[in-house]
């Protein structure tokens, strides 16, 4: 009996494949080939707001890096390709089905994050989305307007760690800090940072006689000749470190000094009974590692709530002075995850931890690393091409 009756035969022609079944082979494989690479090695994003600047500006193109920390596996992996929460050409229509939704896991990467870092992550705060209002905080929504209010002018919907917004940050604060602010600068653990080089903020200047300052001169060394503040006498500038440094040695010049917002208002923890914090000054606290363990108490437990009930998913309720979790009274926790303090370089002009406390190590994206286009006013902004981003 013959049993390879299934082989070709000898000299039979094969068959040729139609244009379009070879084009939609080719598409196919392209789509794959690309979801692949923009999921488990690197993905383009566009900087939107100038949190960043002067270290990235609005409408650099990046290429972050998935591979540095290591590739997070898919939290929901049934998505439309080449989208992230919304499809295309539509308003708030959704680019995928949590129908099927898989547990945080990240392969082997090159390191861990560390401090400095420029870092894209989900926005923690996007658990909850009023679709009118995108680019604000649902809970400071919330705060402002009321729950009820919210929730009869907006569409309110849910989204997964994975389809949240993606935000860009430098990382300040690792696992395990302790961090505060004062007068504008970061201290991490008992140690002032150095800023980097193109952050900015505001100064105060006070300039002889009332004069001003020479506009040309101004946008040439790259400030923006439109002062932000001007009250008494004084005039607020939005100035790198170097800035603020050349500035002061103009000869109208009489003073120049760091402005400090110490307004409370919209803070993390929005806790002012127990937390004098502002953008300014700040801490210290304490910034949660995996397997570490914090006393709970009426003031701590306003610093890791979010943390115990909503990332980690614990049940937490308060019975008679005592904390309940998941149904078993205690006075202390112990973190599940690592976690990470980011700021924008642009501290006076950045919606950050200050604003909506830690990031979550599941949250974490990839690192920021090449600046490969970018184009502003006066078109591209060839002296940026293909700069790694520090």
């Amino acid at each position: 009996m013959n049993l390879a009756f299934w082989r070709k035969r000898d000299g039979q022609p094969k068959k040729k494949k139609s244009a379009v079944r070879e084009w939609l082979d080719a598409a196919l494989f392209a789509v794959i080939a690309a979801t692949l690479i923009r999921t488990f090695i690197f993905e383009a994003y566009t900087i939107p707001t100038p949190s960043m600047e002067k270290t990235l500006l609005v409408n650099d193109f990046l290429f972050v890096s998935k591979v540095s920390y290591g590739p997070r596996i898919p939290m929901t992996p049934l998505a439309v390709p080449f989208t992230h929460h919304t499809l295309p050409l539509t308003k708030y229509t959704k680019a995928y089905s949590e129908a099927v939704s898989w547990k945080y896991r990240r392969l082997p990467g090159f390191g861990d994050i560390k401090r400095n870092d420029v870092v894209v992550f989900n926005f923690p705060e996007g658990d909850t989305v009023a679709l009118e209002h995108q680019d604000e905080s649902y809970y400071e929504l919330v705060r402002r307007m009321g729950r009820d209010e919210v929730w009869r002018q907006f569409q309110v919907t849910s989204r997964p760690v994975d389809k949240r917004e993606n935000y860009i940050k430098r990382c300040v604060g690792i696992a395990g800090d302790s961090l505060a602010v004062r007068d504008g600068i970061v201290i991490v653990n008992g140690v002032p940072e150095i800023p980097p080089p193109a952050s900015q903020r505001f100064y105060n200047l006070s300039t002889k006689d009332d004069q001003t300052l020479n506009a040309m001169r101004l946008e040439e060394m790259g400030v923006d000749n439109t002062p932000e503040i001007k009250v008494a006498g004084r005039t607020s500038y939005n100035l790198t470190p170097s800035q603020s440094k050349e500035i002061g040695t103009n000869a109208v010049v009489s003073e120049i000094q760091p402005f400090l917002d110490n307004t409370q208002d919209g803070v993390w923890p929005q806790d002012t009974a127990n937390f004098k914090f502002s953008i300014d000054n700040f801490g210290p606290i304490y910034i949660p590692q995996k397997g570490a363990t914090v006393k709970l108490d009426s003031s701590t437990i306003e610093l890791y709530r979010r943390i115990i009930a909503v990332y980690e998913g614990n049940t937490l309720e308060t019975k008679g002075g005592q904390f309940v979790i998941n149904g078993k009274a205690t006075n202390q926790y112990t973190f599940k995850m690592n976690y990470y303090w980011m700021m924008g370089d642009n501290r006076h002009k950045s919606l950050d931890s200050r604003y909506w406390g830690f990031v979550p190590e599941d949250h974490v994206v990839g690192k920021a690393w090449l600046i490969w286009m970018s184009y502003g006013k006066g078109g591209i902004r060839w002296s940026r091409l293909f700069r790694t981003i520090r």
